[in-house]
C-alpha cells in the first residue's frame, strides 16, 4: 500500500495538540492498515524516526436529522510516538 494511502489526514483536536508536547502525533489512517505500515508511512512521508504506534477504532455515533436516523462513519486512528529530537513541522506551527 502506498504511504499516501495509509495516512489519510492528521487529527485536529485539543487532545491531539496536548499529545504533541510529548512527541506524539495523531493521524486518521486507512481501516486496513496495520502498525508496521503506519510506522513506515510516517517515517517515509515526514522523514522522522518512529518509536511506537498505537491504533484504535473510533466507533460510529448515532445521529438524527428530523425523523431520519443514521450513524456517522467509523474510522481508525493512530497515535505515533517519535524519537526524541524529531518533530513534524506540519503540526508545530499550528500548535503554537
Amino acid at each position: 500500500m502506498d504511504p499516501r494511502q495509509v495516512i489519510i489526514e492528521p487529527v485536529v483536536s485539543e487532545k491531539s495538540y496536548a499529545l504533541m508536547a510529548e512527541g506524539k502525533y495523531t493521524f486518521r489512517v486507512n481501516d486496513r492498515a496495520h502498525k508496521t505500515q503506519i510506522r513506515s508511512a510516517v517515517a517515509e512521508i515526514f522523514d522522522v524516526e518512529v518509536v511506537a504506534v498505537r491504533t484504535s477504532r473510533v466507533r460510529s455515533k448515532p445521529k438524527r436529522r428530523g425523523v431520519h436516523a443514521g450513524k456517522t462513519r467509523g474510522w481508525k486512528k493512530a497515535i505515533v510516538e517519535l524519537a526524541p529530537g524529531n518533530q513534524i513541522e506540519l503540526f508545530e506551527g499550528a500548535a503554537e
